[in-house]
């Protein structure tokens, strides 16, 4: 059974930054490609940034590249997602998810991870 906290969201000011974290229980977290998504009111879920297990490839939505840096610590099967130069349209509700088989093509959608954790909320004020 593999299970995902995120911490680390919280209230910032336009400009600032904040670092989330995502802890993974279970073996073989190497193995999975961990994603960020993110879902404001009204909205879809959408894509933020992934990382593929073995080899770290990583992927970023346009709206964040350049901001958005995402890495992992397989040692501490844990991933995170460092944000810099917030925008107030970056609030929302932030989920990281895990999936041990996604296809490079695929590993924008978010119907391609089984595992989800219960979402940080991230406020952006302006």
């Amino acid at each position: 059974q593999v299970q995902l906290v995120e911490s680390g969201g919280g209230l910032v000011q336009a400009g600032g930054s904040l670092r989330l974290s995502c802890a993974v229980s279970g073996r073989s977290f190497s193995n999975y490609a961990m994603g960020w998504f993110r879902q404001a009111p009204g909205k879809e879920r959408e894509f933020v940034a992934a990382i593929r297990g073995y080899g770290g490839s990583t992927y970023y939505a346009d709206s964040v590249k350049g901001r958005f840096t995402i890495s992992r610590d397989n040692a501490k099967n844990t991933v995170y997602l460092q944000m810099n130069s917030l925008k107030p349209e970056d609030t929302a509700v932030f989920f990281c998810a895990a999936e041990a088989f996604v296809r490079s093509s695929q590993i924008r959608n978010p119907h391609e991870y089984d595992h989800w954790g219960q979402g940080t909320q991230v406020t952006v004020s302006s």
